[in-house]
C-alpha cells in the first residue's frame, strides 16, 4: 500500500506549483528513487521537461518524457501524462488530476496542490478516494 502525501501551497501560482514538484523530483532523484511526474497533459509535460533543466542553478535531474516505450532507467526520472510504467512505480508526484492508474503498486503518492479551487476541487476527490481505500493521507501545509 503507497504512502500518500498532499502538499498543499499556499500560493495559487501554476507556476509555484511547478516548481515545487522539481523540487520533490530533485529530492527523491537525489535519495536514489525512480519517480513519474504524471501530468495533466502533453503541454504539461513539456513545461516540466524545460523546468527540470532551469528551476535552479546548477541543479541536474536526469529526465525523459514518456511516450509509452521502454523508458532509460539510466534517467531516474520520467514525465508524462499516459499511465504510470509498471515498473516505474517507486515515487509518483501527481500534478494531475485523476489518481494514477494502478495506484496500489506505487511505494509513495505525492500530490501537489495549489491554493486555488481549480487544484483543490479535485484535490478533494482524490483524497477522499485514497482515504475510502484505507489509505493513511498527510497532508503538508507549505
Amino acid at each position: 500500500m503507497p504512502d500518500i502525501g498532499f502538499y498543499i501551497l499556499a500560493s495559487r501560482s501554476e507556476r509555484d506549483r511547478q516548481l515545487f514538484a522539481c523540487k520533490l523530483t530533485e529530492k527523491a532523484y537525489r535519495s536514489g528513487r525512480l519517480c513519474y511526474l504524471l501530468t495533466e497533459d502533453p503541454q504539461q509535460s513539456a513545461m516540466l521537461d524545460d523546468l527540470l533543466w532551469t528551476f535552479r542553478p546548477g541543479s541536474f535531474v536526469p529526465h525523459q518524457l514518456y511516450d509509452g516505450m521502454v523508458p532509460d532507467k539510466a534517467n531516474a526520472v520520467l514525465i508524462g501524462h499516459l499511465g504510470v510504467p509498471d515498473d516505474w512505480r517507486d515515487v509518483v508526484i501527481n500534478l494531475s488530476t485523476r489518481i494514477p492508474d494502478n495506484w496500489i503498486n506505487s511505494e509513495r503518492i505525492l500530490e501537489i496542490l495549489d491554493d486555488s479551487e481549480e487544484s483543490k476541487g479535485p484535490g478533494r476527490i482524490r483524497y477522499q478516494q485514497y482515504r475510502q481505500a484505507g489509505l493513511s493521507v498527510v497532508t503538508h501545509k507549505m
